[in-house]
This record gives structure tokens, sequence and C-alpha cells, in this order.
């Protein structure tokens, strides 16, 4: 039975084929029906796509900026332990507030050397002004007045000698004599008043500069530990906003390292645009800006524009490649402060206020 059904299918087939409705014209006929058909969809597409291209107007390139503010990092001189925090992240702070306390015992040392050398000094100053002592002045005078009893007794017997030896009663060597003795006493006087004046004077003026030259020295190292210890408290040099701390307490810090920031509120945008967009743009130019974060349009004054360099990104005005339109940074201040606006918002760049 199953041979029978094969032979009929065969028979059905070669009926197909043989029929007179499969010329091959007919063949030919539905091929060019077919392409036909392509060919006209694709001039309806290519038609659609020049419509599109020519109606369609592609629009302008968004210009994204970012929202800064000035950051201020507190550093001090003095190097230490830190002690005690006055001052939290994300706290409000005025110009003159206490943020910091560093604590240092090698410089509380320093201070106390410092302050007791000034001591000796000064008091060796007080001596040197103070002169010579009563006592070494008042056997300086005695000296004196000896030495002056001792010219009047040789000056006595000198004259007599000499009487004696023009009347040729005494030998000349013995005139001789009772004159180097007057001589010696007057000599000797002159020795104990120069004694007795340099005692009445006192020390040497350049002994008086040396010892106020020091006095200088030690006040001058107090004031220069004094400097570094005055920045053992740290002080908000303007109103902010602590954003970061960065040591904990009780940990140590070098001379100059950063231990907190603080930022102004002094809040700008920044753009970056391509030179082919600031034709109409300049300094003091008002710009319309929309902040996303905020759902706020605005206006913001131009006040920085400056080429990025050689290190910013360039990019063809053309396909051609007809030259490379370089990078400028632009940034703008709001006419008025907008609460809420802080570093890191995107700033969306409309176009410049008529």
């Amino acid at each position: 039975m199953d041979n029978a059904s094969n032979r009929n299918a065969v028979t059905s087939q070669a009926a197909d084929i043989n029929s007179p409705f499969n010329t091959p014209e007919q063949v030919s006929a539905k091929d060019k029906g077919l392409i036909l058909t392509i060919v006209v969809i694709l001039l309806i597409l290519i038609g659609m796509a020049i419509i599109g291209f020519l109606c369609i107007k592609q629009g302008p390139d968004t210009i994204q900026g970012q929202g800064d503010a000035t950051e201020i990092r507190i550093s001090g001189k003095m190097p230490g332990r830190i002690a005690e925090f006055y001052a939290e992240e994300g706290q409000q702070v005025k110009a003159g507030d206490t943020l910091v306390r560093i604590h240092s015992s090698l410089l509380d040392a320093r201070m106390e050397q410092a302050q007791a050398m000034e001591d000796v000094t000064r008091a060796a100053n007080r001596k040197v002004d103070a002169g010579t002592r009563k006592q070494i002045i008042s056997a300086a005078k005695d000296l004196v007045d000896q030495a002056q009893a001792a010219v009047g007794i040789s000056e006595k017997t000198y004259r007599r000698m000499q009487n004696l030896y023009e009347k040729g009663v005494v030998s000349e060597q013995k005139r001789d004599e009772a004159k180097a003795a007057y001589d010696a006493a007057v000599a000797g006087k002159a020795a104990a008043q120069s004694q007795y004046e340099l005692a009445v004077a006192g020390a040497q003026k350049e002994d008086k500069e040396a010892a106020e030259a020091m006095v200088n020295v030690s006040k001058a190292s107090v004031k220069e530990v004094g400097a570094i210890l005055e920045d053992q408290y740290l002080i908000a040099p303007c109103d902010g906003e602590i954003t970061v701390v960065y040591p904990e307490v009780s940990e140590l810090v070098a001379t100059g390292a950063p231990i907190m920031s603080l930022q102004k509120d002094d809040h700008w945008a920044v753009f970056n645009m391509r030179e082919n967009m600031l034709k109409d743009l300049r300094n003091g130019s008002k710009i319309k800006v929309h902040i996303p974060a905020l759902d706020i349009h605005t206006t913001m004054t131009v006040y920085y524009i400056r080429d990025l360099g050689t290190y910013a990104n360039w990019q063809a005005t053309k396909s051609t490649g007809d030259y490379d339109a370089r990078t400028f940074q632009v940034k703008a201040r709001p006419e008025q402060r907008i609460d809420g606006f802080r570093p890191g918002m995107s700033v969306i760049y409309e176009g410049i206020e008529k």
C-alpha cells in the first residue's frame, strides 16, 4: 500500500510540472514583481531618510560644568600631638573660632630654657650697669690719698736736699736720690688716680654693649619659641564649613601638615568650553544656567576665562579637520547667594543673557 502511495505522489508532481499554468514566462513575472516591490520599499526608505535629515536639525551641544568653592587647609608651624578638636566635619565656623589644640612637651621645655637664659643675661647686664662696688672705689680712693701724702713728703725732702746741695753740705748723689724718690711718688699718685677713675667709671663701653646684645639675643630666642607656641591653638581664618579632618586626637603632626580643610562660602561654577563657543563671551558677561540638583534657573557673571594649555582636550571643528578647537576654562559667580549650592553639583550652561 505504501508503494502505491509513492507512485501516486510522483505522478502528481509530474502532472504539476507539465501543467500549462506553470510556464517559464509565469515564473519570470513573479520574480520581476518581487524585485519591483523591494525597489519600491527601498526608495520609500531612502526618501524618508532624506526628509528626516532635512527636517530634523541637530540640537546644540550641552555644556555641563560643576560647582566649586575656595578650600583652605588649616595647618601650623608647631609640631606636636593633637590634644583636642573644637570643630568637627560639617560644622559651620566663624572667623577667629578655635579649631584645634596641639601640645608639645619639647617646645614647653625649650620655652623654659629660653626664659632662663634671658634671666641670666639680664642679671649680667644689670651687673655691668651697676658698675664697680663701693668698697673697691673706696679702697682706690684711699690709695690716691696715700700717694698724695707720699708726693708731699718726697717733695719736701727733695727741696731740703736741693738747698743743702747748693750750700755744699750734701753730695750730688744724695740730692739725686731725693729727686728720684719725689718722681716715683708723683708716678705712684698718677697710677693710683687712674685706678680710682677706672673704678668710678665702671665697665668699658664695649662690655656694656656686649651685655646688652646678649640680652637681645635671649629675648629673640624667647620670642621665637613663643611664635611657634602661638600655633598650639589654630583658629579659623574666615567663615566657612569644615569639610575634612585629617588626623585623630593623640596623633602626631609635623610642621605645616594639614589638619583640616575649611571651605569658604564663595561658590562659583566652572565650565570647559571649546574656543568656537566663546565668540560673545567676555569677562563680565551674564550667562543663564540651570542647576539640576536644586531644579533652579539662575544668572551668573563670568569673571575668569583661560585656556587649559596643551594638556587639555582638542577637537576638530569639521570632519575634514579644518582646525583644532582649543579648550578654555570659564568661571562664573552667582549674582546672589544660592542656598544649597555645593561644590560638585552639575551646572548646565544655557547661553548668554540678552
